[in-house]
């Protein structure tokens, strides 16, 4: 418990931001003190006195200042983390996000979420890009499966560090589900666990493309991928998105023309798109990969909802394929704050990927690797699966009809197969999206603009996520919506 008889201050002003206030909390206010903390950094980020970019203090330098304890500050960091806030590199430490949920000043980065709590407080609806429901997490189940992890393991197995690549036993057990589920042909050596997808992004960015690299990335796309490469050096070039994936022709054409070390998709349900990559373009893609050389890079970023058909095999799981890295998480699976994720590729590239994990991130999540690992043992993680492709399902279902009843004659889209989330194109081509959010955001209604997907000039189109509201909130929204577009 933290014990704070009034306002606490701390001035956390630098010379990269001169001007910023100081953070003040209050144990009188009914808000938790993390909350508090997350608003005041959001506040601060709003108002232009934390720039992006800027540095902000650890967890433990933060917490000693207000004389809170260490993981209430960790628990404000996880919210602006999750949120988009805020990030870590390895370099900097944690840092005021290049990219924000809002950004201040410009008519494409005006406001676009009022402070998080108080979306989830009432009033406010937002419609985030797939987000899963955290509401129906199986987090009693994660709790038991960690207190038999510390009855059951010996203080050695659970204390020590792990290897390099993540915990032997849970690689073992992630390469069986692999290889029922998605009829891939994994071994524990060919997997190495890291914390998320996007830093499994980073690490292969890093093991596989250097300075002027050329990779090609769908448009409209992942934005933090892409900043995965930037980072690594490499050159991006775009590729636009048809109704059945990746135009397969434009690679053809640029890889006969120029040297290129990767591509990036997202086939199952590509994002921001939905639309899943035909099994020819598929083949041809394998094709093309052996003919040129170049990797490809598979981000499977929702493989576990799919509706009805079982879903298209992983380009990984062919076995014609020479040059590949698959990425998966377990974020939409349980809920975004699991920080787990893998790469599976061959093992000389893997233990590249260690090597450089081990730099990064020596020991890793032992703790939620065992956990994770007891849910799959035990059925658990399985049975989850299972209720909640259900329950997308059925959600997904209602959204559509609702899409049918208020915005049917305003928005083209396709029903997804599967994933969390619709992709809107206005029937209107000419309509202001940015003017329509500012609309709806007086309203309290609040979605991600074409920007956040879009590679320089933004696409026509809105990504709208339904699987964490509830039934009456996507209908007032897409009511609201509605009414502007």
């Amino acid at each position: 418990m933290d014990y704070l008889c009034g306002p606490v201050l701390i001035n956390m002003s630098s010379p990269d931001n001169k001007g910023f206030k100081q953070l003040t909390i209050d144990r009188n206010l009914p808000e938790a003190v993390y909350i508090q903390i997350a608003d005041r950094i959001i506040s601060a980020i709003k108002d232009g006195s934390l720039l992006p970019g800027t540095a902000l203090p650890s967890t433990r330098q933060l917490g000693a200042a207000l004389k809170v304890n260490r993981n209430t500050v960790v628990r404000a960091f996880e919210i602006l983390s999750a949120e988009g806030w805020i990030s870590t590199t390895e370099r900097h430490g944690t840092v005021v996000s290049e990219t924000l949920p809002l950004a201040v000043g410009s008519k494409r980065n005006r406001p676009l979420i009022a402070d998080s709590e108080e979306i989830f407080r009432g009033g406010q609806i937002f419609i985030d890009d797939g987000i899963p429901d955290i509401t129906r997490s199986p987090i009693n189940e994660l709790a038991r499966a960690y207190r038999r992890v510390f009855k059951q393991k010996a203080r050695w197995q659970i204390m020590n560090l792990s290897n390099k690549l993540g915990d032997l036993h849970f690689r073992e057990a992630l390469s069986g589900m692999l290889n029922r589920n998605r009829q891939m042909r994994t071994s524990a050596g060919q997997l190495c666990i890291t914390r998320g997808s996007q830093m499994a992004l980073f690490l292969t960015a890093h093991c596989l493309l250097k300075k002027d690299d050329v990779i090609l990335v769908e448009n409209p796309g992942f934005k933090p991928a892409w900043e995965a490469f930037r980072h690594a050096g490499a050159r991006i070039i775009p590729v636009k998105v048809e109704p059945d994936g990746i135009c397969v022709e434009d690679i053809e054409r640029f890889a006969g023309r120029n040297s290129v070390k990767a591509v990036y998709l997202t086939p199952h349900h590509q994002y921001p798109t939905t639309v899943t990559l035909s099994l020819s373009k598929r083949l041809r893609l394998i094709e093309l990969s052996n003919h040129y050389g170049f990797t490809i890079i598979e981000d499977d970023y929702d493989n576990e909802f799919h509706f009805g058909l079982r879903p298209v095999m992983p380009i990984a799981a062919y076995e014609e394929v020479q040059n590949y890295v698959y990425i998966g998480t377990f974020s939409k699976l349980i809920a975004p704050a699991i920080r787990i994720g893998y790469i599976y590729s061959s093992i000389d590239f893997i233990d590249r990927v260690g090597e450089l994990r081990r730099i990064m991130d020596m020991q890793g999540d032992n703790f939620m690797e065992q956990a994770l690992l007891d849910l799959i043992d035990s059925g658990e993680l399985r049975r989850h699966q299972k209720r909640m492709a259900e329950v997308y399902r059925k959600k997904r279902d209602f959204f559509a009809s609702m899409l049918e009843k208020h915005l049917h004659e305003k928005v083209k889209y396709n029903i997804p197969t599967g994933g969390l989330a619709f992709w809107l194109v206005p029937t209107n081509d000419k309509i202001d999206l940015y003017k329509v959010r500012e609309q709806a955001n007086k309203s309290f209604v609040h979605f991600y603009t074409p920007d956040r997907f879009s590679f320089s000039e933004p696409v026509c189109g809105i990504r709208l996520g339904y699987a964490s509201l509830s039934d009456e909130d996507l209908e007032k929204g897409l009511l609201i919506l509605g009414k502007y577009l």
